[in-house]
């Protein structure tokens, strides 16, 4: 076989899988861009939904305001599915695309180590051939240098086709690492999503429950919301004389020293309605923040979840059977750092992370709650997130044992005396 026409040939063979991979944008980058429009607008009415939400929850404490906080704060949750949904057919179309992508490249890799293959041979071949042999095949001299000068501008060509190769294989491997993180970010997402379902549902319940204790009436939601002071007060207190029987001596070096923006926001829109500290009626150990039920709760830190609770648990069971509920953290998710913080996050209507999970900061780990009556609220007379830091040394999980109000027997977070109690504020980014 003639050098020219191989080598012509093999150029054909290796531009043309080039020439597919410059094709015009799929039918799956089509569905993606359609999808991520859609979003926008879905974006749009959850903002307005959200507005007209804390319009609402600023509104009297009254059956009225809850009522229509319940039912304005399901319509945004139904809003909130709908973006998680369509973020998971997001990336669902973003990795078909990537491995119809993956494949192309996958076949010109091969393509370019079968023609590389062939040139080899046919260069073994050439060089495994004396001198003498080449001369004696060749009419004269010009036809033996012309032999040569196409075997050089072969080979030149194959140092080249090496190279793209090379680049092919590290774009393919930066294609097959993007899409494992959209599959990881996925996961990510379904768990999301059925996180903001169960939020729904407890919605739901909690409409009917408060609808039902109260009897529809606004003498019985106030009489409920002052038991719920008063079951705050007999928790702190509670919680108070255990700590003074665990105190333990911290070790300062242990502890980081106060910087602000060590630590991230729990949440995206930042507003404190109660800071930490020593307040008119009370010793408040955290911070709070208004957030509407179902906001999605963020990790400050990252860290490994030391523990996920509900102190509501046996409430239904308690009430039956005459016994005095636990009213404390409610829902609750307790995350010890790599940096001598721990943090606890509390009264949440749902929770995604998992006892022993590693999380990163920012990673979304649950929920916010706090409506009166609803499962997961503790003592809560209204939505919103309690953020409470320890010094790491000075935490662990263990039952309130020395309660009055029922929490013997139910797991929460205990400091081991007052002052492993840490400002979060002090910590997090400067308002």
């Amino acid at each position: 076989m003639r050098w020219d026409i191989f080598a012509k040939s093999l150029l054909i063979t290796l531009v043309v899988p080039a020439v597919l991979l410059a094709a015009n944008p799929t039918d799956l980058q089509q569905q993606i861009e359609q999808v991520r429009k859609d979003r926008e607008v879905l974006l749009e009415e959850q903002k307005k939904l959200q507005e007209e939400l804390e319009l609402i929850n600023k509104e009297g404490q009254t059956l009225g305001s809850a009522v229509k906080s319940l039912d304005a704060n399901r319509k945004k949750l139904a809003k909130d599915i709908s973006i998680t949904q369509s973020k998971i057919t997001s990336s669902n179309l973003t990795i078909k695309s990537l491995e119809s992508t993956m494949s192309k490249k996958e076949q010109q890799i091969a393509t370019h180590r079968e023609a590389i293959t062939g040139i080899l041979a046919k260069v073994s071949e050439y060089d495994a051939q004396p001198l003498l042999m080449h001369l004696l095949a060749y009419a004269s001299l010009a036809d033996v240098w012309g032999d040569r000068s196409e075997l050089d501008e072969l080979n030149d060509r194959l140092t080249s086709e090496i190279d793209t190769l090379r680049e092919t294989r590290k774009a393919l491997g930066q294609e097959k690492e993007q899409k494992e993180k959209v599959k990881e970010e996925q996961i990510s997402l379904k768990g999301q999503l059925n996180g903001q379902k169960s939020v729904i549902e407890e919605n739901k319940k909690a409409k009917e429950k408060l609808l039902a204790e109260t009897k529809s009436k606004e003498s019985e939601y106030q009489k409920m919301l002052a038991e719920n002071l008063a079951r705050q007060k007999q928790f702190e207190d509670d919680l108070s004389r255990l700590e003074s029987e665990l105190r333990i001596t911290l070790d300062p070096s242990l502890i980081p020293s106060v910087r602000h923006g060590v630590l991230s926001w729990p949440l995206e829109k930042i507003f404190v309605t109660s800071p930490f500290g020593t307040l008119k009626t009370r010793q408040h150990n955290g911070v709070d923040f208004r957030a509407s039920v179902g906001t999605p709760v963020k990790s400050v830190f990252s860290g490994i979840v030391q523990g996920v609770g509900n102190t509501d648990e046996n409430n239904a069971r308690f009430k039956k059977e005459g016994k005095p509920v636990c009213v404390s953290y409610g829902g609750w998710i307790l995350t010890k750092h790599g940096n001598g913080l721990t943090s606890v996050y509390a009264h949440l209507s749902a929770t995604i992370a998992k006892s022993g999970q590693s999380v990163e900061a920012g990673e979304v780990i649950g929920y916010s709650g706090g409506m009166p009556g609803a499962y997961g609220s503790g003592y809560s007379t209204g939505p919103h997130l309690h953020l409470g830091l320890f010094a790491s040394q000075g935490v662990e999980i263990r039952p309130l044992t020395s309660s009055k109000g029922g929490c013997q027997a139910t797991l929460m977070p205990v400091a081991l005396g007052k002052e492993a109690y840490l400002d979060p504020l002090a910590f997090l980014p400067i308002l």
